[in-house]
């Protein structure tokens, strides 16, 4: 938790604008972020897209692209981080789609699948992550390693 704070700290002394669209994680980034005081100068929105009809209604994902590579797929990571930077123009976008189990899995995508983008100035940063254990091992799993990219960014 002292390394959570210490990154929100950070963004706030920078004045770093900061907003997530998560998916497989289901809150917990907008959870953990918004659990510091300060914060509000800097978290600008948290959306939970979950279901694929949202992803499509709020952050304007095609449908092709969904029907093409499916929901846990490195394209929709990188659809879901760049028009969630339409939508809110913060300086770090961050999105994650993945399979946290228990159920979900098929032959090429096992659960602990996970896809974390991050938008920071012009570069987009997609990561592909296949993390063990239990569903909330893999969703904190996820947001430790968001922290630590976020902390290499700034």
């Amino acid at each position: 938790m002292q390394f959570y704070k210490k990154i929100i700290n950070k963004l706030i002394k920078y004045k770093i604008s900061l907003s997530v669209c998560e998916s497989c994680t289901g809150g917990l980034l907008s959870s953990k972020i918004t659990s510091f005081k300060g914060v509000s100068q800097i978290f600008n929105c948290g959306m939970i897209t979950y279901s694929n009809k949202s992803k499509i209604k709020l952050l304007k994902l095609n449908k092709n692209i969904l029907k093409k590579y499916g929901a846990v797929s490195k394209e929709v990571a990188k659809v879901m981080v760049t028009n969630l930077y339409k939508i809110t123009k913060s300086k770090i976008c961050i999105s994650t789609t993945g399979i946290a189990g228990p159920k979900g899995k098929t032959k090429n995508k096992p659960v602990g699948l996970v896809y974390i983008g991050i938008k920071y100035k012009n570069e987009i940063i997609i990561l592909k992550k296949n993390y063990k254990g239990k569903r909330k091992e893999i969703q904190n799993n996820t947001v430790k390693t968001i922290f630590y990219e976020i902390n290499k960014l700034i």
